[in-house]
């Protein structure tokens, strides 16, 4: 007891959203301390492996770098892929957070998706343990989301959610601190922006990395036409003749190119609404949905869903930190942190 005690002193409490296209890491009393892409760059050597960078450094180093350092992404989907880059991964955020102090053994609440298996649940944990972590609580990223845009989920009344990340969409409906129904899609960021790679390569038979792909997304992408039509130059690689080329690309093409992973996240939105108890519905008809994560910062992606689901729909207010916003918040608020934690 004595020891947990000695080391709860030096311990700041984490919250992390260990995402498949950022990681954001929350410390109690201090708020948001980082938001740095869910990258690493390792050198190697024989088989022996060595973190070069984490992060943003590392994200500078994807598609360019020489033949023994590769940049990897350890999440893929919202689930661990990479084991042990995963940890290294953690273990650069819980240093950094607590301002490069080694003997740092925080407790951690880690965002997970709703549709996480059980062996899924104890790789996160067990990569936050062995990267220093005293405790591991796992929460599911629809319910941090909730809470982190505000919305009364102890309440006795239907609140629903639909979080775009980089590698799912979580769709939940939440009424008294539980999740009433939850679809998980492995749709989202990254898919959109390997839809923009295809549609490069069939179109104009030009190459492009993801980098670029996601700066498309950003600068023209759209889910429904309004406004005037936008276009940007994209450099990449001429599959023919394999010299570098440029074209000119616009708004209402990079809409057609997302079409499909848009389709399949409002389908996602629709089953949950067929499949929600008509109590909580009535609610829903009231309140409307609310979307959070970075993907609901696409253009027009609430004009789509409204125009498809006939319902109110809201962007939050800060929709890319949502999700760890509302972590930090259970973290700040035991009896909240026993209500909505997953075993």
């Amino acid at each position: 007891m004595l020891f947990d005690w000695f080391f709860g002193m030096f311990s700041n409490d984490l919250a992390i959203d260990l995402g498949t296209a950022t990681t954001l890491t929350y410390v109690r009393d201090r708020g948001i301390v980082a938001h740095e892409p869910s990258v690493v760059a390792v050198q190697k050597n024989g088989s022996s492996t060595k973190v070069l960078a984490v992060g943003t450094e590392a994200k500078e180093m994807l598609g360019r770098t020489p033949g023994n350092i590769v940049a990897i992404r350890p999440m893929k989907d919202g689930v661990i892929a990479d084991f042990e880059i995963t940890e290294a991964m953690l273990r650069y955020f819980i240093t950094k957070a607590h301002k490069r102090k080694t003997l740092v053994r925080p407790r951690i609440i880690i965002c997970v998706p709703s549709g996480i298996t059980e062996v899924e649940k104890r790789a996160v944990r067990d990569s936050a343990l062995a990267a220093s972590a005293r405790e591991v609580y796992l929460i599911e990223e629809p319910m941090a989301a909730a809470i982190g845009a505000g919305l009364p989920i102890t309440e006795p009344s239907g609140n629903m959610i639909v979080d775009i990340g980089g590698g799912t969409t979580e769709v939940a409906i939440i009424s008294l601190a539980g999740i009433v129904y939850a679809k998980s899609v492995r749709v989202a960021g990254d898919k959109m922006d390997e839809a923009i790679v295809q549609h490069m390569k069939r179109k104009y038979n030009l190459l492009i990395g993801e980098r670029t792909a996601e700066q498309i997304k950003k600068q023209l992408g759209n889910a429904y036409p309004i406004g005037e039509v936008q276009t940007m130059e994209v450099k990449g690689r001429d599959l023919v003749g394999g010299v570098p080329k440029t074209i000119t690309t616009n708004s209402d093409e990079v809409r057609e190119s997302l079409a499909e992973p848009i389709n399949a996240i409002v389908d996602a939105v629709r089953i949950v609404l067929e499949r929600t108890p008509p109590e909580l519905s009535a609610d829903i008809v009231d309140k409307g949905i609310v979307l959070t994560g970075g993907g609901a910062q696409l253009k027009h992606l609430d004009v789509l869903l409204r125009e498809e689901t006939g319902l109110p729909v809201m962007v939050s207010d800060n929709p890319e930190a949502a999700v760890v916003l509302g972590t930090g918040k259970a973290l700040d608020e035991l009896k909240l942190l026993k209500e909505v934690t997953i075993n």
